[in-house]
């Protein structure tokens, strides 16, 4: 699947040399690619990876895996606020209305 995606791209990229919208078009087939054909297999294999079991589905198999994705989505959270306060701060106050 991923040798189809590639060669569409590079086709849409020669054809783009002469229409802009060709580039569009292989901006979005690797977008859909990577959002829709490459994480359906990565994550059942990545979760099966991390929690030592095969897994269906993108649910967490375990509670440590549920735990191991929620602290690592607080420690994101709390880098973000750390680097942009104001941001955060803005983020907060719509929230908060």
């Amino acid at each position: 699947m991923g040798t189809i995606v590639i060669s569409g791209t590079a086709v849409l990229v020669l054809f783009g040399f002469g229409n802009h919208i060709w580039w569009l078009a292989a901006v979005v087939v690797l977008f859909l690619y990577v959002q829709y054909g490459r994480d359906s297999s990565s994550s059942t294999s990545s979760s099966a990876s991390s929690t030592g079991g095969s897994s269906s589905g993108s649910s967490p198999s375990s509670y440590r895996a549920y735990r191991d994705r929620r602290d690592k989505q607080a420690r994101w959270e709390r880098r973000y606020q750390r680097e942009r306060p104001l941001e955060s701060r803005r983020q907060a106050r719509q929230k908060s209305k």
